[in-house]
């Protein structure tokens, strides 16, 4: 349709062509909306996996936390947040959270230093059989915790193990179930089993590096100590900040190596030497499940708020390199 405005002439779409723009504008709306419902066939397996796995059991132990339980009667009454109260006054849940956090302050940094210096001895290919060498150091991690909980549980016996012999033949009176010393002792299975998984970890972040860049560096006349400082080092970065987070983790649910071997040395491993071992034996031994639930709440919020804290910082800090 044509107007003169003016004495200019000015095209203006008839209403037939404004319908069927408008119906091109709207076609991939309608598109978009038909296609919505079928994201749901990929995502809502998993999406029902979670709520089953992870919301639903967090829902309950929330939920639980804020009743009193009766031990082995069944009956309950709401109590609020009486339990959080008397759980930051309980000396007991303090003394087990102060021993994952010794262990996390001493074994980690040592078990992440060991798999990284393991990890840089291999990429420099001056390692022989460094192919066997890496399974070796692997293969404790693929033992399970249990068993290899037991094996260094035989070692370290005073009358029967490899301690006793070692005792033996020094005239020493060493007990690694003593009180002083049980904290190493756990600490060096744990070590002994992680510490290959972290150097796979590290190994394959130093396989990412392309090797023009070593190339430039020796033409640089950068020697090997400074290639390691300069350029492995903080390649790794991304990979020293996964590990932490998932040694994080793995510490702070420490259980079962220090609950296998409390019949080794019941004395000293106690109902409450973690704070998982003392939640375990508050709801299936007291039958405290409402107190337990509550130490399990807070015990997930430390975790979590000290996770997140060291995944900004690594953040942060790979953004300041760039």
């Amino acid at each position: 349709m044509v107007e003169e405005v003016t004495g200019v002439a000015v095209t203006t779409p008839s209403p037939a062509g404004v319908a069927d723009v408008t119906a091109l504008e709207e076609a991939p709306a309608a598109r978009r909306r038909k296609r919505d419902w079928r994201g749901w066939l990929f995502v809502g397996p998993f999406v029902l996996a979670f709520a089953f796995v992870l919301v639903a059991p967090l829902v309950y132990s929330l939920v639980s936390s804020m009743f009193s339980y009766r031990a082995f009667f069944g009956d309950y009454a709401f109590v609020g947040l009486q339990n959080y109260l008397k759980l930051f006054n309980d000396p007991l849940f303090w003394a087990g959270l102060g021993r994952v956090t010794l262990v996390l302050l001493i074994q980690v940094p040592v078990m992440l230093v060991l798999a990284m210096l393991l990890a840089l001895a291999i990429d420099s290919a001056r390692l022989h059989g460094s192919n066997f060498f890496r399974l070796s150091v692997f293969l404790p991690y693929l033992i399970p915790t249990v068993v290899a909980a037991l094996m260094w549980g035989f070692l370290y016996g005073t009358n029967y193990g490899f301690t006793s012999q070692v005792n033996d033949l020094f005239g020493w009176h060493l007990n690694p179930f003593a009180q002083q010393w049980i904290l190493v002792a756990i600490s060096n299975v744990i070590t002994w089993t992680y510490t290959g998984y972290n150097m796979l970890i590290f190994y394959s972040s130093l396989r990412t590096i392309d090797t023009s860049i070593y190339e430039a560096a020796v033409l640089d006349g950068a020697n090997e100590w400074q290639v390691i400082r300069s350029i492995k080092i903080p390649h790794m970065a991304g990979s020293i900040a996964i590990t932490l987070i998932f040694s994080i983790i793995g510490t702070f649910q420490l259980f079962n190596e220090p609950s296998i071997m409390q019949r080794m040395a019941p004395a000293v491993i106690t109902n409450s030497f973690t704070p998982n071992i003392y939640a375990y034996n508050l709801s299936f031994g007291a039958g405290q499940q409402g107190y337990a639930a509550a130490l399990a709440i807070v015990m997930g919020i430390i975790t979590v708020v000290i996770a997140y804290a060291v995944q900004l910082r690594g953040l942060r800090s790979a953004e300041g390199e760039n």
